[in-house]
């Protein structure tokens, strides 16, 4: 899907290399123009409300300087047994979380919200998808926290990098695990019409 504009109409309202990385394999052209939002001034709610509403406010702090375009906001949490785990922040931490990942099903809820002020346009919603780890080895932990990747990802674990070897299987969606359920955003972005769905020579869509 292109956008044939020099100046996208969308913004992804997030600094995530993930979800940037998720929306330009789908195609779409956008800018991505950070939040300022304060995450820790939203206050904790259940897990698919708090993420709805951190990303509705994402989207609208974002939204009151371009209140013509369409901005994408998200947020992701991992919950195992009603705790929420966030990002670990040493290896010890790293080490906690994937011993208690191991071998269990565990919840990966993100929660987006696409708005256009100009239009009075609004949605958001939560997506749950359910992942299954596989019995990590002590000698599995400690390698994998030896690298770089478990230090900004909820749940201490990259689906879509070296943490794939954890998964052994999921139900739901996979890129709402990466950090954005994307079906759900373009099939909003297609009602709405900011997507045309026009078949193009080359195979392609268009905004």
């Amino acid at each position: 899907m292109k956008n044939s504009s020099d100046d996208p109409l969308l913004i992804l309202a997030s600094s995530s290399p993930r979800r940037r990385y998720l929306l330009e394999q789908a195609g779409l052209s956008f800018s991505v123009i950070p939040s300022s939002i304060d995450e820790a001034s939203v206050p904790i709610s259940s897990p698919e409300t708090y993420v709805r509403v951190l990303s509705e406010a994402k989207a609208d702090n974002v939204s009151e300087k371009y209140p013509g375009k369409w901005v994408i906001g998200a947020d992701t949490i991992v919950l195992k047994d009603e705790t929420i785990l966030g990002k670990p922040g040493s290896r010890a931490e790293a080490r906690t979380m994937l011993k208690q990942l191991s071998g269990q099903t565990h919840q990966v809820f993100t929660g987006y919200s696409i708005c256009c002020k100009e239009k009075s346009r609004k949605f958001s919603e939560t997506i749950k998808t359910q992942v299954l780890f596989k019995n990590l080895t002590d000698q599995e932990i400690e390698w994998y926290i030896h690298t770089t990747e478990p230090f900004d990802k909820a749940g201490a674990y990259a689906i879509q990098g070296l943490g794939t070897f954890l998964v052994k299987s999921i139900n739901g969606s996979y890129t709402n695990v990466v950090g954005l359920p994307v079906c759900e955003v373009i099939e909003f972005l297609i009602k709405e019409g900011v997507l045309n769905i026009k078949q193009q020579e080359t195979g392609s869509f268009k905004i």
